[in-house]
């Protein structure tokens, strides 16, 4: 047929700014950690993932490694003199293993998935998104526009408790329960804990619990360099029948080290102790702080023993995202029902591009874009029957030819545009 023969046209010079995104240069795929639409940055082709504030880790690791050199080159070259059997090269020992060790889990902590919840490219359908509980709260309603509205918020239940999930209008999904929507990295996250700065990263299911280990061992690790750096000072008080502050003055990195990890082990070891009691009770930090659920029954508290084994014994679930698979392209292209005044079909969206996602456009099949095509004739016909409102807007007309025109690229783009000009002097299209 001649409506099928392909031949490349020069491109209106017109064209809408949804459909400028479309009309790209062919290129390779991209990966999903490409497109990311989070806040998130990504290292290593997206083995790894970071929070947006990962240059915070340059100075966390500053805060581990500078105290701990300054330890090692004038503390322990002192204690290993005063201890006999290689005990004073065994503290220094100790010590470099112990940091190494805290700064693993660091990184741990904030280069893997928290527990990101892939987000949708299209809403759920309004029933699937309620369900049929009658005890739900979601309560939607049509719109003047007459475009169904999701619920805010819907029940379900958590051990025989009913809790109330949100719709998150960014990722398009009902949250699971215990997932929030973090605003730094723009992701939800599952058991979403908190977003820790000194981490650069969230903290939620599949890195809390390195978290804490990092956590209580950096409060380890301070008292670790802060008792030594007293017992240098007594060494030195013995050695030469002085009082403290003349022992400070001979060893003043003692006394500075020691003045560093007391004001550290207030924060890391009050950090520690909080969550050791927020796992006890099996809270999350923004649980604690929006729920409060000393007032009320916490639908997730098995019991001290069961939350324990829950947080440190229990498997990390698998990530929910292949940063590295080849991203999707399935976000509506032809979503234009407003401009036409009528729906499209759930074919036409179906075989809509993601253009959220960034992907640039690839090849589609002459038989696919045909079936579109044949769709957007079908809509013309409707248009020729239904009766027209007495008042015609420039808006209205101007929207028309924003679409003739839009079409005529995409059809000028994939080689198509004769067969859809012929179709277009047919049906009277202007």
């Amino acid at each position: 047929m001649q409506g099928k023969k392909l031949y490349t046209s020069p491109r209106p010079r017109y064209v809408s700014d949804s459909n400028r995104r479309i009309i790209e240069t062919v290129g390779p795929p991209k990966r999903v950690y490409q497109v990311w639409k989070g806040s998130n940055r990504f290292f290593l082709g997206g083995r790894i993932i970071f929070g947006p504030d990962v240059r915070s880790l340059v100075l966390t690791v500053c805060l581990i490694v500078i105290p701990l050199i300054l330890f090692g080159a004038f503390v322990t070259p002192k204690l290993v003199h005063e201890f006999q059997h290689n005990l004073g090269s065994l503290i220094l020992a100790i010590a470099i293993v112990f940091a190494t060790y805290v700064i693993v889990l660091l990184f741990i902590t904030s280069g893997r998935d928290p527990g990101i919840i892939p987000r949708n490219a299209h809403p759920p359908e309004p029933d699937d998104a309620v369900g049929p509980s009658p005890n739900s709260s979601a309560e939607w309603a049509v719109s003047q526009g007459g475009a169904t509205t999701l619920a805010p918020t819907k029940d379900v239940l958590v051990n025989g408790i009913v809790v109330k999930v949100k719709y998150c209008h960014t990722c398009m999904l009902y949250r699971p329960p215990r997932c929030s929507h973090c605003s730094i990295c723009n992701n939800c996250v599952d058991r979403f804990d908190h977003h820790c700065p000194w981490v650069g990263q969230c903290i939620g299911k599949r890195n809390y619990r390195f978290f804490f280990m990092f956590v209580s061992s950096t409060t380890v690790l301070c008292l670790y360099v802060f008792v030594f750096c007293w017992v240098n000072l007594k060494k030195i008080m013995d050695a030469y029948d002085c009082n403290l502050w003349k022992a400070i003055l001979r060893s003043p990195v003692s006394g500075i080290l020691i003045l560093y990890t007391f004001i550290a082990v207030w924060f890391v070891g009050g950090l520690t102790a909080f969550h050791i009691y927020l796992i006890c009770t099996n809270q999350t930090t923004y649980e604690n702080f929006r729920y409060r659920y000393d007032s009320k029954v916490n639908p997730y508290n098995h019991g001290c023993a069961r939350n324990v084994i829950e947080i440190f014994f229990s498997r990390i679930p698998k990530s929910k995202n292949d940063f590295r698979a080849k991203a999707k392209e399935d976000s509506a292209t032809f979503n234009s029902s407003h401009s036409l005044g009528c729906a499209l079909s759930p074919e036409v969206a179906k075989r809509s591009f993601d253009l959220e996602m960034g992907g640039k456009r690839q090849a589609v099949a002459a038989e696919d874009f045909e079936d579109i095509h044949n769709q957007i004739e079908k809509m013309g016909s409707m248009e020729r029957c239904e009766i027209q409102p007495p008042h015609s807007s420039w808006g209205n007309h101007k929207e028309r030819w924003e679409i003739t025109n839009d079409i005529e690229a995409l059809a000028a783009e994939f080689g198509m545009q004769h067969g859809y000009t012929d179709r277009q002097k047919i049906h009277g299209i202007h």
